[in-house]
C-alpha cells in the first residue's frame, strides 16, 4: 500500500411492484423464486418415500437412532437413549424433479384482517406489542391465534423475536405452567436455533452443537427436546458415513446431523441435480470440430474453459474481476455456434457490468432467470430453454437457490459455475461452489488473467493471506488513519463529499462507503445519517427518504439492490434501481429500505464502483476475516480509501482469520452418485 496519507486535503470542512408500465421488478422475480421453491418443498413432502434402510451390521447408538427414525415414521416417540452418544440416519434418495412451467409473479397474500385481529388480541393479552400481529399471523397461518394460545413459544416462529421475549408472553399467558422444561419450548427452540444456524450459513448441525446451543437457552433436557422435535416432525434427523470402517466387522464412523427440512431437501435436490448433469453427456448440438475451433481462437484459460464445457455438463471457474473476459468468451463462442447460450448474475448491477461484454441480450439475475421474468423462458417440459447457463457470483448461491437452477436446466445441458472463491459466501444456507470446489466433481478451471495495477496486486495478495505493501502512484490505494470514531465518520465525509471527487475525478454518486456493521458509532446507520447531511440534506418526508437519496433496498432477505429515491406517492417509494422504477408500498419501507450511501460488504458483493471508501473503527476487529476484507477491498475499480482505526489487527485478521465454517452436507450426498463411486 501507499504510505499514510490522503488525497488533497478539502477546501472546506464531513430490503415492491413495478411501476405503471415498467417491466417486471426485481420484487416480483424474487418473490416468484420463493414460490417455486415453497412448491417444491410441498411437492418434495408429498413424494417422501417410507422408511430409513438400515445396514446390515449397524449396532449400539447407530442402531438405536435408525429404531428412533423408524419410530418417528410410524407415530411414535424414539427412545430415549439415542442421542446420549450421537449417531445419524442415512439420507432418503430423493425422486427426479417434476419440471414445471414458470409461474406468473404476483405479491404474497396478505392474511386475513379478521385472522390480524384474532393474533393482536392474543399477542395483546399476553403483554406482547400489537406490531408483530400481521407478521405471525402471515407465518403461523389461518389458525394463528388458537395455535399461539396453545403454544406461545411458536411465537418464534416470528421473524425478530428472540427467546426471553417469547417465554414472557409464554408466561403471560399461561401463567404457571409456563416452566423453562416445557416441552412446547424445547421444540420450539431447537426448531428456532436450526433457523438462525441457517442464517449463518449452516445447513445442519450436528447433534452436539445443537444440544449445546440449547442447553444455553435455559433447556433442562436438551437431548429431549430434540427427540420431541424430531417425534413431532418439527427436523429431520441424517446419518452421515465419516471416514472408513476400520475392519469388516467394525461399525462405520457416522455422525448425526439434525436440520431443518427445507434446507435438507434443498441439499438433496441440488445433488441430484448436479449428479444428473456430471453423468449425463452434454447434448450434441455443436461439432467437436466447432468447439475445437472456437477453443483455439480463444487464448490462455479462456481456451481451457470452452475446451472443458464442450465435454462435461458441469464446470467450475474461478477468477476475480479480470477472469470475467473468460466465461464472456465462451458465451460468445457458443452464440457463434447457434447455441442457447445466458448468464444469470447475482445482482442488476452485475448484470449490466456483464452485458456489455457480451453480445447480444443473453444476461439475466438468477431471480429473474427462474421466476421467468428474464431470459429465455422454459420449453414445453419446464425447462429452462438454455444449451449452456454460466452462472456468475457463483459464491452468493445458497442451497436452495442452487437446487432450483440444476432442477431447472433440462438434460444435456451445460452448467458453468464461475465465481471468486475468496469472497463472503451466500447470504443463506449452504457454502455450494466452496463444497464443490472441495469435492472435485468435475473440472476446475483456475484463470490466469489477475486483476491489474496496485488494486488487483492488492487484493490478491489479501487472497492468500497476505497484507502487501504496493506502490500507488496514481492514488489508487491511500490510508487514512483516524483515532477515534468520531474521526472515523469525518474523514468518511470529507472523502466521499470532496477529496475523493477532486483529486481523483471521481463524483460522489460513484463512490461507495463499505463498512462492517449497521449499528455502532461508525455503522451504516451513523455513516449515512452524515452522508445525507452533506450530499442531500432534506426533511425526509417520506419515512426519513427524500429525491435524490442514495438507498439500499432489500426486495427479499438476504438481497440487496443498491438504487435512488426519485419520489413518493399515496402508493409507496419510487426508487429507480438499475434502470428499473419500482414502487415500495407505504408499509414496507421501513423494513425493507435503508440509506445507501453506506452499506456492509454482505450488501456490496456482486457489485463494484469506480471508488470505494472502507472503513474500518477500532470496534470492528471482532467483524474482521480475510474474506470480508477481500470483499470491501475488491469492491473498487479505480480507487480504495481506507479509513483505518484498528492497527495491527487488519494485518493479523487477513493473515491468521479465514472464513468461519459452516456444516453442510453436499459433498457426502453427491460422492456416492459420482462415476466410479461404486468402486
Amino acid at each position: 500500500m501507499s504510505t499514510p496519507e490522503t488525497p488533497e486535503e478539502p477546501r472546506s470542512a464531513d430490503d415492491g411492484t413495478p411501476a405503471e408500465g415498467a417491466q417486471v421488478s426485481e420484487a416480483e422475480a424474487e418473490l416468484a423464486a420463493q414460490r417455486l421453491e415453497r412448491e417444491r418443498i410441498e411437492r418434495r413432502k408429498a413424494e417422501r418415500q417410507g422408511p430409513i434402510e438400515a445396514g446390515a451390521k449397524l449396532s449400539g447408538t447407530a442402531a438405536d437412532l435408525l429404531a428412533a427414525v423408524r419410530a418417528v415414521e410410524s407415530g411414535e416417540k424414539p427412545p430415549a437413549t439415542v442421542f446420549e452418544e450421537a449417531r445419524p440416519a442415512p439420507r432418503r434418495p430423493a425422486p427426479e424433479p417434476v419440471r414445471r412451467a414458470p409461474v406468473v409473479p404476483e405479491g404474497p397474500a396478505a392474511p386475513a384482517e379478521g385472522t390480524v385481529g384474532e393474533v393482536r388480541e392474543v399477542l395483546t393479552r399476553g403483554g406482547a406489542p400489537a406490531a408483530p400481529a400481521a407478521p405471525a399471523a402471515a407465518a403461523l397461518g389461518e389458525d394463528a391465534a388458537d395455535l399461539l394460545r396453545e403454544d406461545p413459544w411458536q411465537l418464534l416462529r416470528v421473524p425478530g423475536v428472540r427467546p426471553e421475549q417469547a417465554d414472557g408472553f409464554a408466561r403471560a399467558l399461561l401463567g404457571g405452567e409456563a416452566g423453562p422444561d416445557d416441552e412446547r419450548r424445547g421444540r420450539a427452540l431447537t426448531v428456532w436455533l436450526l433457523e438462525q444456524a441457517a442464517a449463518a450459513g449452516h445447513t445442519v448441525l450436528e447433534t452436539a452443537a445443537l444440544t449445546e446451543a440449547l442447553s444455553r437457552q435455559g433447556v433442562p433436557g436438551p437431548e429431549d427436546a430434540v427427540r420431541n422435535a424430531i417425534a413431532e416432525g418439527d427436523v429431520l434427523v441424517f446419518q452421515d458415513a465419516v471416514g472408513e470402517a476400520v475392519g469388516e466387522d467394525e461399525e462405520q464412523p457416522v455422525r448425526v446431523l439434525v436440520g431443518l427440512e427445507r434446507c435438507a431437501l434443498a441439499e438433496e435436490s441440488l445433488a441430484d441435480g448436479l449428479a444428473r448433469l456430471i453423468n449425463s453427456a452434454p447434448k450434441q448440438d455443436g461439432a467437436a470440430e466447432e468447439w475445437e475451433r472456437a477453443a483455439s481462437a480463444a487464448e490462455g484459460s479462456a481456451a481451457d474453459l470452452i475446451r472443458a464445457a464442450s465435454g462435461h455438463g458441469l464446470v467450475l471457474h474461478t477468477g476475480g474481476e479480470a477472469a470475467l473476459a473468460e466465461p464472456a468468451a465462451l458465451l460468445n463462442a457458443a452464440h457463434g455456434m447457434g447455441l442457447r447460450a445466458w448468464a444469470a448474475t447475482h445482482s442488476p448491477v452485475g448484470r449490466e457490468r456483464f452485458a456489455s461484454r457480451v453480445d447480444g441480450p443473453a444476461v439475466a439475475t438468477v431471480a429473474g432467470l427462474l421466476s421467468g421474468a428474464e431470459g429465455p423462458g422454459r420449453d414445453p417440459e419446464g425447462a429452462l430453454a438454455v444449451d449452456l447457463l454460466v452462472v456468475l457470483d457463483a459464491p452468493q448461491l445458497d442451497v436452495e437457490t442452487a437446487a432450483l437452477l440444476s432442477e431447472s436446466l433440462p438434460d444435456g445441458a451445460r452448467l458453468v459455475l464461475s465465481g471468486d472463491p475468496a469472497v463472503l459466501w451466500s447470504v443463506g444456507p449452504g457454502r455450494v461452489f466452496a463444497d464443490l470446489l472441495a469435492a472435485r466433481a468435475c473440472p476446475q478451471i483456475a484463470s490466469r488473467r489477475p486483476d491489474p495495477g496496485p488494486l488487483g496486486e492488492l487484493v490478491s495478495g489479501i487472497g492468500v493471506g497476505e497484507l502487501l505493501q504496493v506502490e500507488a502512484p496514481e492514488k489508487e490505494v491511500v490510508i487514512v488513519p483516524v483515532r477515534d470514531a468520531g474521526e472515523a465518520v469525518h474523514r468518511t465525509v470529507q472523502l466521499v463529499a470532496d477529496s475523493v471527487p477532486r483529486a481523483l475525478g471521481v463524483p460522489a454518486e460513484e463512490t461507495q462507503v463499505i463498512t462492517p456493521g449497521h449499528g455502532g458509532a461508525v455503522g451504516t446507520r451513523a455513516l449515512n445519517a452524515a452522508l445525507k447531511e452533506r450530499l442531500n440534506p432534506g426533511p425526509g418526508r417520506f419515512a426519513g427518504f427524500d429525491p435524490g437519496d442514495r438507498v439500499a433496498w432489500s426486495p427479499a432477505p438476504g438481497r440487496t439492490l443498491p438504487g435512488r429515491v426519485v419520489g413518493a406517492d399515496g402508493q409507496g417509494l419510487r426508487l429507480d434501481c438499475a434502470g428499473e422504477t419500482v414502487v415500495v408500498p407505504r408499509d414496507r419501507v421501513e423494513q425493507t429500505v435503508r440509506h445507501g450511501w453506506a452499506l456492509t460488504a454482505h450488501q456490496a458483493v456482486g457489485a463494484r464502483w469506480p471508488a470505494a471508501v472502507v472503513v474500518l473503527p477500532g470496534d470492528a476487529v471482532p467483524a474482521l476475516s480475510r474474506p470480508w476484507i477481500y470483499t470491501a477491498f475488491s469492491r473498487a475499480d479505480r480507487h480504495l480509501s481506507v479509513v483505518h482505526g484498528v492497527d495491527q489487527a487488519l494485518q493479523r485478521a487477513v493473515a491468521e482469520v479465514p472464513a468461519k465454517p459452516r456444516t453442510t452436507r453436499l459433498p457426502v450426498l453427491l460422492a456416492p452418485q459420482l462415476p466410479g463411486a461404486a468402486d
